[in-house]
């Protein structure tokens, strides 16, 4: 569904990735796992066209569609779930989902997206006059996704679900991810500073260091990986 070819980004003289190649099949979750500035923020940036490309093709369903506006990817049926959830701290929850919403004309269909965003996230429906900004962390990243839902994604990018946010929710949202990707069939791409939650839930990893892609392989396998035991998973 999403191939990425040789990805190059530079911040000015900086070179923040290297010939990145990665690729997600239709209805997986995959991982892309490293260090802070890796890149990892960085590589998502550029598939949604937060970022232009120096050089690299990034083909979604066979199109090459690096270096198109952002709002044109999202219409091809991207979304991407920001690191630090971004949402409109102003605006109340109800009004952040209908954002989500905004390319939308489908008006039955929108409300039955947001039935199912309440039905995965109820606490969302609790707290739906409620401004965003007066939410905990873990809420603003259910809202943060729950947008992203509205515009009725075939391919989701998510960074960071878990920064800042309670351990006890942290499982929650995890299991919500999961459960999107399995009923919906929206494939997924995964940043995540939790290695061993990010392995766990996806089908197949990529670790990525300074700016490229070291280490590829089933998430299994990875997870058995002395290498990546060391480095990310908290053990030899």
């Amino acid at each position: 569904m999403l191939e990425v070819k040789n990805l190059t980004v530079n911040y000015g003289a900086i070179t923040a990735l290297r010939g990145v190649s990665l690729q997600v099949k239709q209805g997986d979750i995959v991982t892309l796992i490293g260090a802070n500035g890796a890149g990892k923020t960085t590589t998502l940036r550029a598939i949604s066209g937060l970022l232009k490309t120096a050089g690299g093709e990034v083909l979604y369903e066979g199109r090459n569609i690096a270096n198109l506006p952002a709002h044109e990817i999202v219409k091809l049926g991207m979304s991407h779930v920001p690191e630090g959830r971004m949402v409109f701290a102003n605006l109340t929850v109800l009004e952040n989902l209908q954002m989500g919403a905004y390319l939308r004309r489908d008006k039955p269909a929108i409300r039955k997206e947001m039935d199912y965003v309440f039905g995965i996230f109820p606490r969302l429906q609790e707290r739906l006059k409620q401004t965003a900004g007066t939410l905990s962390g873990g809420e603003q990243q259910m809202l943060a996704i729950g947008r992203a839902l509205m515009s009725k994604p075939k391919f989701l990018m998510l960074d960071e679900p878990s920064l800042g946010i309670a351990p006890l929710l942290v499982k929650t949202i995890f299991e919500k991810i999961v459960e999107i990707n399995r009923e919906q069939g929206i494939s997924i791409l995964l940043v995540e500073q939790n290695a061993n939650l990010a392995l766990e839930i996806s089908q197949y990893g990529y670790v990525l260091e300074t700016g490229r892609i070291i280490l590829q392989d089933r998430s299994l396998a990875l997870r058995q990986n002395p290498q990546v035991k060391s480095a990310y998973l908290g053990g030899a």
